[in-house]
């Protein structure tokens, strides 16, 4: 039985508020299905067109009223951590501040009422504002062309693979050319669009300092090899010194290079990829232009390519005629020189998320943008100093990028273990750091404080986690195994619960 902290169970028979911290039941169990705080008129009958489908059983749906429709989503909402209440440590994943600015914007009739089937010449602004983005994206990146339709991340890749597939195809050797290099610490999505597209995944270690050897690659590549998807900087939050000479060993075996680009927060302003011998990245528009990122809001990942990908790019893209951008809807359109592999979404893409990127951009200006990718790498070493004395870092104490990863030798014969840390760090008012990512260290929390953070802000998550260590190198981790104590659920049985879900809520038995 799941239990309110710190209150025996027999006090549990209440609704189980403690202070300001409220307990909230499910819907179903705050309301009736025989009452409702709306009077409805009946509605009229219609000819049934359900068949087989239709509903057989009522559905049961809990009546509210006003007052408690309101209480229960206010409550449910003081359960949910944001990046407006406090820091948001989560590695790999760039949770920073969205400046109310860029959501005015995109609150903008022009652009909030947007309709994808509107005929093109109702739009002309909305695709200007188009065309500055792909335009600023292309700069920043040093790359000669953009798709924005993909809707994330993983949907950026899936992009960028299959304008490498085409241009293999287009060189006759698509069905020779099936295996694709992926880095030991790559996201798992990298493995998993590759295989989506039939390639053969193979590995390639990290050294012992966390980076790809070039001799480690070249020593995979052959005339099977299509491709290699690096993230650079990388899941262990350090840069891949040797990128060059990766990319002029992967380009000399005619294969081509994808970087994924997760982590170009650590970079952007500063370094272009494009000159890095780049061939295909996608940008996370929700995380390195700060549009809200998490809670099953939209994403937005567009991908951008070199000169030797261009032509390939799919539909719908922008092209520039008399000055004025023209949206290239099919490939029937496409003119000399393009040859888009297809159409990879059914609309555009995601506006709401281009106008908070634009406006992002406009705001920040290159040298605002270069001075948040610095701020967010000193951040992350200020975190990675401060605590280098007491937690260990799997490939030394040496300057990272955006996000320092620790690993948990530190713990060793203290019976607390990473998640012990993480748990405990909720009783201090914050969302864990990632844990057990990457792979390829053991026990690992890796943090990303980005650049939103002040020195104020970061010393007060330091603290915290100085003082669970310290509990811990005390004799007190044993104790960790009972955190969190102080939010609204305690710890989960996590294997009974993968073994044994719930999904589905039933009334108790009378």
């Amino acid at each position: 039985m799941l239990t309110r902290p710190d209150v025996p169970a027999t006090a549990m028979e209440g609704p189980g508020h403690r202070g300001l911290n409220l307990e909230e039941p499910l819907l179903f169990e705050v309301g009736h299905v025989d009452a409702t705080g709306v009077d409805l008129p009946k509605p009229p009958a219609v000819n049934d067109r359900l068949g087989k489908f239709a509903r057989k059983s009522s559905l049961d749906l809990a009546g509210l009223s006003e007052p408690e429709t309101m209480r229960h989503y206010v409550r449910l909402s003081r359960q949910n951590y944001a990046i407006d209440m406090n820091t948001y440590p989560l590695g790999s994943c760039t949770m920073k501040h969205n400046p109310r600015l860029n959501e005015k914007i995109a609150r903008l009739p022009g652009f909030g009422d947007i309709h994808p089937l509107q005929p093109l010449n109702t739009v002309p602004g909305a695709l200007e504002m188009m065309e500055q983005l792909g335009s600023w994206l292309m700069q920043l990146t040093g790359m000669n062309a953009i798709s924005l339709s993909p809707k994330a991340g993983a949907h950026g890749e899936l992009c960028g693979l299959m304008a490498i597939k085409a241009a293999l195809r287009a060189r006759g050797q698509a069905e020779q050319r099936t295996v694709v290099l992926a880095p030991a610490s790559a996201h798992g999505t990298n493995p998993a669009t590759a295989a989506l597209l039939g390639f053969k995944v193979e590995t390639i270690p990290a050294r012992p300092d966390g980076t790809v050897d070039p001799a480690d690659v070249k020593a995979k590549l052959g005339p099977e090899v299509a491709a290699i998807m690096l993230t650079n900087p990388n899941t262990c939050g350090l840069f891949e010194r040797d990128i060059v000479a990766i990319a002029e060993v992967v380009h000399a075996a005619g294969a081509y290079f994808y970087c994924d680009g997760a982590n170009l927060n650590a970079i952007l302003g500063r370094a272009k990829p494009g000159a890095l011998g780049v061939d295909a990245m996608h940008i996370n528009l929700h995380k390195t232009l700060s549009t809200p990122h998490g809670g099953g809001g939209p994403g937005s990942g567009p991908v951008v390519l070199s000169d030797a990908l261009a032509r390939f790019a799919p539909t719908p893209f922008l092209k520039l005629e008399d000055n004025r951008p023209i949206l290239v809807e099919d490939v029937s359109q496409a003119g000399i020189g393009e040859e888009p592999f297809g159409r990879l979404t059914a609309f555009h893409g995601q506006m709401g998320m281009w106008v908070r990127a634009l406006t992002y951009l406009l705001s920040h200006g290159v040298d605002g943008v270069r001075q948040a990718s610095e701020d967010a790498v000193l951040n992350a070493n200020y975190v990675r100093a401060r605590l280098s004395d007491l937690m260990t870092q799997p490939f030394g104490d040496k300057p990272c990028m955006h996000e320092v990863l620790f690993d948990d030798r530190f713990l060793e014969g203290t019976g607390a273990t990473t998640l012990d840390i993480a748990k405990a760090l909720i009783d201090e008012g914050y969302h864990p750091m990632t844990v057990y990512f990457p792979l390829v260290v053991h026990g690992a929390m890796l943090i990303e404080p980005t650049e939103s953070e002040s020195k104020e802000s970061l010393d007060l998550f330091i603290d915290a986690m100085r003082r669970i260590i310290g509990r811990i190198k005390d004799g007190g981790g044993a104790a960790l195994k009972e955190a969190p104590l102080h939010a609204p659920r305690r710890r989960l049985d996590e294997t009974r619960a993968a073994r044994e879900p719930k999904l589905r809520w039933k009334p108790a038995a009378a």
